[in-house]
């Protein structure tokens, strides 16, 4: 059994967790750069939390900018056990309206401009995500979001777009249409990726501001309306975070699908022809398997 310590990575509109006790913003190095901000530390209800803005404080990052690798190894450095994922998207289903929630457990990586793992040339590593998010972690949070009194929709596919722009009307459709997606955002990948090579739990909750263009009724994207949306979203967010400690517990068996075991089997390069280089930065991320 070991100790629980909760991360939540907010994305646009989310900034801080209410009522955070000792709450301190530290600065963590990573041998992967500065992460998006410092991050905000401390415990609620007697459970340890982390928060970090993923845009940055002022919101400075780009979703294509956003260091991810560094982002996740600075929380696995800290002590962290399990990822949340707060971010804003639009909805392709009717149901999925705007100010509702969708705890995500697929995603569609559309993205081309980031770098989607700690591995690479000279310590070679493979992991599954056939199922990216943790369902342990998932059920926690759909379970805080209905106690919280929001409209939540329990599993979704999460199209993850390389951005900054919002989709062409012939994107939203195809997406909607042919490629079956539910919500389309910019951030949750490789985040998701990330997390599971470095043997996090993860769990995602896409925030719904707008229909993307698809809807007849609605239009392009507005960000004003998107602004809009958000503001009621945030306080959503801070009240479903505020009910995971309880729902968590102080401490944790291993993780019952294995995410905390991911890379048992993952690594393919013989232990005498490792980079070493490689091998030191990964220390946080696979030090559990490298030794």
């Amino acid at each position: 059994m070991s100790e629980t310590m909760i991360a939540v990575i907010g994305g646009s509109g989310i900034y801080d967790i209410d009522g955070l006790e000792n709450a301190n913003w530290q600065t963590v190095e990573t041998p992967w750069g500065a992460p998006s901000d410092q991050i905000l530390t401390g415990t609620l209800n007697g459970v340890k939390m982390a928060f970090l803005p993923r845009h940055g404080r002022g919101h400075v990052h780009t979703p294509s900018s956003v260091p991810y690798r560094a982002n996740i190894d600075a929380l696995k450095r800290i002590g962290v056990s399990d990822v949340i994922s707060v971010s804003a998207t639009g909805s392709f289903r009717e149901e999925m309206a705007p100010g509702d929630f969708v705890v995500v457990d697929q995603f569609i990586d559309r993205t081309f401009a980031r770098e989607k793992s700690f591995f690479g040339p000279g310590l070679v590593a493979h992991v599954s995500v056939a199922h990216p998010t943790c369902p342990r972690l998932s059920d926690a949070c759909f379970t805080a979001a209905t106690d919280a009194g929001v409209t939540v929709h329990k599993g979704g596919t999460y199209l993850a777009m390389e951005g900054p722009q919002f989709s062409t009307l012939a994107e939203s459709k195809m997406y909607r249409e042919h490629w079956g997606a539910d919500v389309i955002g910019m951030t949750n990948m490789p985040e998701a990726k990330l997390a599971r090579e470095a043997e996090l739990c993860y769990a995602s909750v896409a925030m719904v501001t707008d229909y993307d263009s698809w809807h007849p009724d609605h239009g392009e994207v507005d960000v004003s309306e998107i602004i809009a949306t958000l503001t009621g979203n945030a306080q959503k967010a801070r009240d479903l975070v505020a009910r995971l400690p309880a729902l968590l517990g102080g401490s944790r068996d291993l993780c019952p699908h294995g995410c905390d075991r991911a890379l048992e089997y993952a690594i393919l390069t013989a232990s005498d022809a490792r980079d070493a280089a490689m091998t030191a930065k990964l220390d946080a991320i696979a030090g559990r398997v490298l030794g």
